[in-house]
């Protein structure tokens, strides 16, 4: 199987059938450090990557910004001094799609970067 990091993000429309349970348990081990959450009956993936200040935080939500329009996907972010929480979920079908995980593996790409 391809990595998740190596995926491109496809379009997604309204219809599009959400993740189902077997491909989230598939899916979430090659991104184990993130979290399932359900906030208002929506699943969604989230994380908090840690900095040493608020300028590292700011930057890497900026780098992370720049990789969510190139991919056309977006996440919610949420910057504090020393962390930066990342949530992914898909806005149209309201809840996980693959992208969601593609998006979290490239996440994870990016926070190893130097």
């Amino acid at each position: 199987m391809e990595s998740l990091s190596n995926m491109r993000c496809v379009a997604c429309r309204k219809d599009a059938p959400p993740a189902t349970e077997a491909e989230i348990v598939e899916l979430h081990p090659q991104v184990s450090e993130w979290e399932i959450v359900e906030q208002g009956g929506i699943k969604k993936l989230r994380r908090v990557f840690r900095f040493d200040d608020f300028a590292e935080a700011l930057a890497f939500t900026n780098a992370l910004g720049e990789l969510a329009e190139e991919q056309g996907h977006h996440p919610t972010l949420l910057t504090e001094w020393g962390r930066t929480t990342v949530t992914w979920w898909t806005h149209k079908i309201k809840g996980l799609h693959r992208n969601d995980f593609v998006m979290a593996a490239k996440t994870d790409d990016l926070s190893r970067r130097p």
